[in-house]
């Protein structure tokens, strides 16, 4: 290397050095509140951190975002991942806001956290383009949640099972609002085994599978061709649907605060803007309705959630204190550890898990090793007096109660008691009673006594 090159090269390397701070530095200086011409700029404290669900993250915050940072309020930072995610950043401080297709479930972790409704949507049901089915009524899509219903003839379709799909967070938006239309409370556990992260990546499973239906808004599923969303009840979801109420399903979303925060008044300004006529404008060319323009829908809501479990057959469930279950009959286990990476509960989730996984092999393998009783009854006749020479003995029989002739099943992946029953033209209460059990849990494996003649 020449001696020209060797003094240049320290020159080059400061030049580089000062060019890449010079952005900072700008940044460093806009802070102080003036700008190079002299009039006050929004402060770096002024930027918010926006995380939750796609719904809201779609339909409302990244568009009214823009409008907020052009009208000079300052910048937000939009993580968009699931609903779970958004609420514990925002409880931790990690995030100033958050979203979720949901109101609050009252659990402890909510506690201090305010939900603002910011606009109504459509919870839709969604399946692949070329499937048949183009219509369900609330029943059956309560049914086919509760696995009464699993195979598509069943609706009017194929003799194909229904693939069903669902969010693996139990506090997931949509599906927490769902199941509290269909079961009167949002933690119901239901039989859906394809459990997904959030919506996004349903849908995209639902894109693939011929045999799929899944939950998802009208607001994330109008205008795409890989999905056909479901009539209700006859009803096509539509913006004026929703809007004028006949569409059933329809939803609130929302923004969530935490008022201990730092940035709280910041975040309320935020919430008011989303109110804004101009924010408005902007909610409404994604296919929602906002929120102040849905006096009609707030004013029948509770008369709409009565009607819908009335037709379904269930009753509200009170919010209690417990902890909400979080594995559906027939799903994984799994949905517990599927929480969003932020959250602080995933390595405990993960960690249940793998305890539970190993616990249950080890009962597998001590129960394959003990010799099976089952079916068999006995009888057993003791002595009670000292004199007598068969005191202390015990005479028993043993006998096989299974009647001859009587048929049995063996339980293959994604069935339940109900569709064992259906299938097979028998009660459930008979394969209770036959069967020994005290639940409806079945087991992949499992054989049952379907018949008895």
């Amino acid at each position: 290397m020449s001696v020209r090159l060797v003094r240049l090269l320290p020159v080059a390397l400061i030049g580089a050095c000062l060019v890449a701070t010079t952005p900072v530095l700008a940044k460093t200086h806009s802070s102080s509140g003036k700008s190079a011409h002299g009039k006050s700029a929004p402060s770096a404290g002024s930027s918010l951190i926006w995380r939750g669900d796609v719904t809201v993250a779609h339909g409302v915050v990244t568009d009214v975002a823009q409008a907020w940072q052009k009208a000079g309020h300052g910048r937000i930072e939009l993580q968009t991942f699931n609903t779970a995610s958004g609420l514990d950043a925002v409880r931790t401080g990690t995030a100033d806001l958050a979203g979720a297709a949901r109101g609050a479930s009252g659990s402890p972790q909510e506690a201090g956290l305010t939900f603002t409704p910011v606009a109504w949507d459509g919870l839709v049901m969604v399946t692949h383009p070329s499937n048949p089915v183009s219509s369900l009524t609330l029943s059956q899509v309560h049914d086919i949640y509760y696995g009464k219903i699993t195979n598509w003839s069943q609706v009017g379709g194929k003799n194909e099972p229904i693939d069903l799909y669902a969010v693996a967070s139990p506090a997931d938006g949509v599906e927490f609002s769902l199941r509290k239309l269909l079961f009167g409370r949002g933690t119901q556990p239901v039989a859906a085994p394809r459990l997904y992260v959030n919506t996004t990546k349903l849908q995209e499973g639902i894109a693939l599978d011929p045999k799929g239906l899944g939950a998802t808004t009208l607001s994330n599923a109008v205008g795409n061709p890989k999905m056909k969303m479901i009539r209700i009840n006859g009803v096509a979801p539509s913006t004026s649907t929703v809007a004028n109420g006949s569409y059933p399903l329809f939803t609130q979303l929302y923004l969530i605060t935490n008022s201990n925060s730092p940035k709280a008044a910041q975040t309320q300004e935020f919430v008011d803007f989303v109110n804004s006529d101009a924010a408005k404008a902007v909610i409404r060319r994604h296919g929602l309705v906002p929120y102040q323009d849905g006096a009609t829908l707030a004013s029948m809501d509770d008369a709409r959630r009565a009607r819908i479990l009335a037709e379904v057959g269930a009753r509200a469930v009170p919010p209690t204190a417990a902890k909400p279950p979080i594995a559906a009959p027939g799903a994984t286990y799994a949905s517990q550890s599927a929480q969003a990476p932020t959250s602080e509960r995933t390595l405990a989730a993960r960690q249940a898990l793998e305890e539970r996984r190993a616990k249950e092999a080890e009962a597998k393998k001590a129960a394959a090793a003990r010799p099976s009783l089952a079916g068999v009854s006995g009888e057993a006749t003791t002595v009670e007096k000292a004199d007598d020479s068969r005191f202390a003995k015990v005479t028993a029989t043993a006998y096989d109660t299974t009647p001859k002739g009587a048929k049995s099943y063996k339980v293959s992946r994604g069935d339940t008691l109900f569709s064992i029953a259906r299938k097979h033209s028998v009660d459930v209460a008979d394969l209770r009673r036959w069967n020994h059990l005290t639940s409806d849990s079945v087991k992949p494996g499992q054989t049952l006594v379907v018949s008895q003649h």
